[in-house]
């Protein structure tokens, strides 16, 4: 009998001591800054009015400085070039799906979402493009969107009345992910009154897949474009700020990836 007992207790022991480390591991898990980091990033863009705030703001001050450099001499026709996803269109709803199944960013499923055409757009934006172009400007969407995803990329964009949502102003990735070439096309016929965008390299080359110190260092040094030619749009979600911090080695395990972001926080 004493033995029976010594068993069940054991056994009890055994199955309380699985259930706490499954328990741990799932908590590990969850709490994991990738994959599931984007989703609370998400709720922030879809919730807070504090992010329509900032997105509203990015856009009145370019409305506002537009209307300055529209009183100024030019000698070409003005033209604005923006990006389109966290600037124009919200796909925040791609983060939370992918996180909340244990998924970061993969070609397939980004292709599949932005199928759909069923992205909202970023507070403020329809009502300023729509404004440049009642003023004679031109609007160029630079994105790193592929050839596979044009038509339905115009047909989001459409919906919402954007302005020269055709294919003469929609430069989609080709041969590399960075966008200078695509800017200098631009010029070749217009002057870029402003630069919208929520990565870096919406703006300039010099921040084309610099590392963590070097990026931080231009954006310091390009202090004076801020709101003055470059209009930045808030995106927690992703973006080269996250690739910045594992040297871009975008092929590492999620568990990597989380290990360098985790050495980067800053804690006490």
């Amino acid at each position: 009998m004493m033995m029976k007992r010594l068993w069940a207790g054991v056994l009890i022991l055994g199955l309380f001591a699985c259930k706490t480390t499954r328990q741990a591991t799932t908590a590990a898990s969850d709490t994991s800054l990738t994959p599931y980091g984007p989703a609370w990033a998400a709720l922030w863009q879809q919730q807070s009015g504090e992010y329509k705030a900032l997105c509203l703001q990015a856009y009145q001050l370019a409305a506002w400085r537009l209307d300055q450099l529209l009183a100024q001499p030019h000698d070409k026709p003005l033209a604005i070039v923006t990006d389109i996803d966290e600037t124009v269109l919200d796909n925040s709803p791609y983060s939370v799906h992918q996180a909340l199944n244990g998924k970061g960013y993969d070609e397939q499923s980004w292709i599949a979402w932005t199928a759909k055409a069923a992205a909202d757009t970023v507070p403020g934006a329809p009502n300023f493009f729509k404004y440049a172009a009642s003023k004679g400007v031109k609007i160029f969407y630079i994105t790193n969107r592929l050839e596979t995803e044009k038509a339905a990329t115009l047909k989001n964009l459409q919906q919402y009345g954007f302005p020269d949502a055709d294919e003469q102003h929609l430069l989609l990735k080709t041969t590399t992910s960075g966008k200078e070439p695509r800017r200098r096309q631009v010029l070749q016929h217009y002057d870029i009154a402003l630069l919208c965008g929520d990565n870096l390299s919406d703006f300039a080359d010099i921040f084309d897949k610099k590392p963590m110190t070097e990026r931080n260092a231009a954006t310091l040094q390009s202090a004076p474009g801020f709101g003055s030619r470059y209009i930045v749009l808030p995106n927690p979600m992703y973006g080269d700020w996250e690739g910045a911090l594992y040297n871009f080695q975008y092929k590492l395990t999620p568990q990597a990836k989380d290990s360098v972001m985790r050495s980067r926080l800053k804690n006490y």
